[in-house]
């Protein structure tokens, strides 16, 4: 209601005059009555004795305020992006305007001229500065106001400073501006129009004020907007790079350049606005707190670490509260990354996510906390989520069930370091009283122990931690992997990205037929723009229109041909043959890119081609497309409706789904499935795709695909009473063309995550008619009826595993009766103990070792300590055993220090209890020099 009476105000006014004085008056009452009454917030003493803002709002109202003042000025309100991006140059969402990059490019049209929304966004780069500054966080909503190319500078500026000083009550003379050094115009409009004195404007350089979408593209300078918490500190030499004093909320970008290939800029035909208001930011300051963390958008979330914990965030030390602001920083952006289909791994957004959540974890076990936490702060975090993101709490029994089994798989993992690490602080209490930089990695790098959490560790122990030692294992580890990483050909992409923007959309003909024409539109050669390409040469393709379909969706691209017709009354079939190997998508998806190899002939810009589609490869993946559909509604049916998608490949030879699932799949759960999935197939029901609009897809219960990006008009795929989904893919026309589904393997691919891979239609009863070849085969070798080959095979592993067993028994008395050898080389010491230290001759197996270790300790007797090596049959490893008695022990011998030790000095590790401990080296030429490290340990002791 609020909304279209500011609206209707807006209307009576020019598009590029701004309001008066009392407009602007009557609208900020709009908005403050809109958004209510202030909630209560955690106030501390003012910074400074000046007047602050002369409101308090809580995140919700700034939230509500923002969204509805730029919808009164004709801006649409849009929901926010997934933190999943479909730009597939950067991991995460960092910034409201990533939703709109394709429009600023050119490369996708505008739906509207003005957008306004809340983004939520996570970025890493600062995430050791979070819990330690006032403002740095992982998780952030960015507020935002958008024009595609409608006002411009002026306006953004006038309705930026209208809305800071009028809506939220910002003292004008609190507000500083910052402009880029060359923009002498915005300075202008800021100092003549606004009226901001020319002191509290500030020129910076582009590192600070200057933005581009990459090397080349839109870009133009920034305006940025600081609120000062100390004005009486006066303007003469003020810095708006003084954390103390400012903290920037505001910035705006003037997209008015274009930057081409050779560095130099023109101006854009159409100019656009990019603006961000750090929603945190601004709840700082109108709530009166010292940091973002006290406001009321993360506060709660501390305050539940915090009773958990047992502690008061008001009265702790600056270390307590330091770990309560990661864990309500974190939890949020583990929250929303879990909520958006993001699930914890090794590599890429999962890593993310994991790192994030492992940091929460060991902060609360910093904090005294032991059991299961994080499901419980989450909770806060989830019942804050409605106004930014609705479908965090569609997905909240989700998030817990993933943040306690996580939590839980790491807890277990810093249990099993924990040993290792009482085994080092051990040594260090005995030696330097330092763990050294590589110990400490291999606990970062195998256990997943922190540096800082071994520091606060070694610390109550007395212990130092060797910090450039751990910085330099770190950097090398960082060099293995950079080294290891293949790279890309980023100006061919950027040439092909620039080109696929400019040629304009492809029309797709492909669901109708796999045969078509098009008209060359583009090509491309090594990645540079030419006009024509020859027989031998490998090119890009991109046609006005098209049947090759281009890979999306989780299906593959289209294969086949490209052919020129030749002249009337010529003897050659075609004057050009170009093979398609492949067909991806460019431009935001709008362009098809057809990678060729110009078989014989040449095309020139401007030709007009016949495309031929593969039809059998076309056929295979469309079985399998369609066969993906009925394997995900069969897993909801067994396994439950929480069943969600989180990924999937359709290629011709095969099907890869991959989804939510805490547990492995039983054999009789992968059969129901199966059977589910071909009892679909052999009803024969007719495919319907039809194109509606999305709201009413999602309403028919339409389901989306993972990681999908929708247009406001989408196709759906409909297999009546089994499913329904959003998809631009191909398709069997009825379920009987799928002829046969069957599931190859279940399995874990992340913690959560498992994968099912199938095959469908011909790859099918390929794949059936090569389990029976084999069958047949091996039944042949072993002169067996097929079916009698199950019970042979079971009977043969029984036979195999006793033979082993009795090898292996062998091998251990044989290493024993080598050992007896030994016991001449056993020297007194002068405490009375008995020290044998030698290398077994000949390749001996690990157990084989510890037997005939703790046969010699035996056989000393009372203060026998005995250590042994054995290196590998190929001379590249060696192993060692300790075995000490009683009095051994007693004396101070410890077998898992001595073991490590001399492993170490191999390149290796390992430990054990203080009896009975066992080693692994990976350099057996050092096998000599550590068991001479290990006697003289043992002589200092014993």
């Amino acid at each position: 209601m609020v909304a279209r009476q500011l609206a209707g105000r807006a209307s009576l006014l020019p598009a590029a005059v701004a309001p008066s004085a009392g407009a602007r008056a009557g609208r900020s009452a709009l908005v403050a009555r809109a958004a209510g009454s202030p909630a209560s917030a955690t106030t501390l003493a003012p910074a400074s004795s000046a007047p602050g803002p002369k409101k308090k709002m809580s995140g919700a109202e700034i939230r509500e305020a923002f969204l509805s003042f730029f919808e009164a000025q004709g801006h649409s309100r849009l929901p926010s992006s997934s933190l999943v991006p479909e730009d597939p140059t950067v991991l995460l969402t960092i910034a409201g305007m990533l939703q709109f990059k394709p429009v600023f490019l050119g490369q996708a049209p505008r739906k509207v001229p003005r957008a306004t929304t809340t983004q939520k966004c996570v970025r890493t780069n600062d995430i050791g500065n979070v819990g330690l500054t006032a403002r740095h966080h992982t998780f952030f909503e960015m507020l935002g106001n958008f024009s595609f190319g409608d006002y411009f500078k002026e306006q953004a500026i006038r309705w930026a400073w209208e809305l800071s000083t009028g809506v939220f009550g910002l003292p004008p003379d609190r507000v500083w501006v910052s402009v880029y050094e060359e923009d002498g115009e915005a300075e202008a409009i800021w100092r003549d129009v606004v009226g901001v004195p020319p002191e509290r404007i500030k020129r910076m350089g582009a590192a600070d004020n200057f933005w581009s979408s990459g090397p080349t593209g839109p870009c133009g300078p920034c305006s940025e907007l600081y609120y000062d918490f100390h004005p009486e500190r006066g303007t003469e030499g003020a810095s708006l790079e003084d954390d103390s004093r400012f903290i920037e909320f505001y910035n705006l970008v003037f997209m008015q350049l274009n930057r081409k290939p050779d560095g130099s800029l023109e101006p854009l035909a159409a100019k656009n606005i990019d603006t961000g208001l750090g929603l945190e930011r601004m709840a700082q300051i109108l709530q009166g707190v010292p940091n973002n963390y006290e406001t009321d958008l993360i506060f709660p979330i501390v305050q539940r670490a915090a009773s958990i914990a047992g502690v008061d965030y008001h009265t702790a030390p600056p270390q307590t509260q330091t770990a309560l602001k990661v864990i309500g920083d974190h939890t949020r952006a583990v929250a929303y990354l879990l909520s958006d289909g993001v699930t914890p791994s090794n590599t890429g957004r999962g890593y993310v996510l994991r790192r994030l959540l492992r940091r929460v974890v060991m902060k609360g076990r910093l904090l005294g906390i032991r059991e299961v936490f994080t499901p419980s702060v989450a909770e806060v975090a989830v019942a804050l989520s409605p106004a930014c993101d609705p479908g965090v709490g569609a997905n909240a029994q989700r998030i817990y069930d993933e943040l306690a089994r996580e939590e839980g798989l790491f807890v277990a993992t810093l249990e099993r370091g924990q040993k290792l690490l009482d085994e080092l602080l051990e040594a260090a209490k005995g030696g330097s009283r330092v763990i050294g930089g590589a110990d400490a990695f291999m606990l970062y790098d195998t256990y997943g122990f922190p540096l800082e959490l071994t520091q606060e560790l070694a610390e109550a122990a007395g212990v130092g931690v060797d910090a450039a030692g751990f910085e330099e294992a770190m950097g090398a580890q960082r060099q293995r992997s950079k080294d290891s990483r293949e790279t890309l050909d980023l100006t061919a992409q950027a040439g092909l990205a620039q080109l696929a923007a400019q040629v304009g959309p492809t029309s797709f003909t492909g669901y109708s037929s796999t045969r078509g024409s098009g008209r060359v539109v583009g090509l491309m050669r090594e990645g540079a723009v030419v006009e024509a390409v020859a027989a031998g040469d490998r090119c890009d393709v991109i046609l006005d229109s098209t049947p090759f379909y281009a890979e999306s969706g989780g299906q593959i691209g289209d294969t086949g041909l490209l052919l020129l017709p030749s002249a009337p009354g010529s003897p050659a079939p075609a004057a050009a043959q170009l093979r398609v190997g492949d067909c991806q998508k460019a431009a935001g998806g709008r362009v098809a890119v057809h990678s060729c190899e110009v078989l014989e002939g040449g095309l020139r810009l401007g030709d007009t081609v016949t495309c031929l589609v593969d039809e059998e490869l076309r056929r295979r993946a469309k079985a399998h497309h369609t066969a993906t559909h009925l394997l995900q509604s069969a897993l909801k049916a067994v396994l439950g409706p929480d069943t969600a998608q989180q990924g999937s490949l359709v290629t011709c030879q095969r099907l890869r789904f991959d989804f939510n699932l805490a547990r492995g799949m039983a054999p009789a759960e992968v059969a129901q499935v199966e059977a589910l999935v071909n009892s679909w197939v052999a009803q024969a029901t007719p495919l319907e795709t039809r194109v509606m609009d999305l709201k009413a897809a999602k309403a028919a219960g339409a389901t989306a695909m993972f990681g999908e990006k929708y247009d406001d008009v989408v196709r759906v795929v409909d297999v009546p009473g089994v499913s329904m989904e959003l998809c631009g893919g191909t398709h069997v026309g009825n379920t009987a063309e799928i002829g046969a589904f069957k599931v190859l393997s279940e399995g874990g691919i992340a913690s959560g995550i498992r994968r099912i891979e199938a095959v469908a239609g011909p790859a099918a009863v390929e794949y059936l008619q090569s389990l029976d070849g084999l069958v047949r085969g091996l039944a042949g070798q072993l002169k067996l009826k097929p079916e009698e080959v199950p019970a042979r095979v079971a009977a043969m592993q029984s036979e195999l595993k006793e033979a082993a067993r009795q090898l292996a028994e062998l091998r251990g008395q044989l290493a024993v009766a080598q050992a007896q050898a030994l016991l001449t080389q056993a020297v007194p010491t002068p405490k009375g103990a008995k020290l044998l230290v030698a290398e077994l001759p000949g390749a001996v197996e690990p157990k084989a070792l510890q037997e005939a270790a703790v046969a010699l300790a035996g056989a000393l007797g009372a203060g026998g300590a005995v250590l042994l090596g054995s290196k590998a049959e190929d001379g590249s490893k060696v192993n060692f055993v300790a075995a000490f008695s009683p009095e051994a022990i007693k004396a101070g011998a410890q077998a898992g220090q001595v073991v490590g030790a001399v492993a170490k000095l191999c390149g290796g590790g390992g430990g054990g209890k203080p009896a009975l401990a066992q080693a692994g080296g990976k350099d057996a030429s050092r096998a000599g020099e550590a068991l001479a490290l290990g006697r003289k340990m043992l002589e200092e002791v014993l």
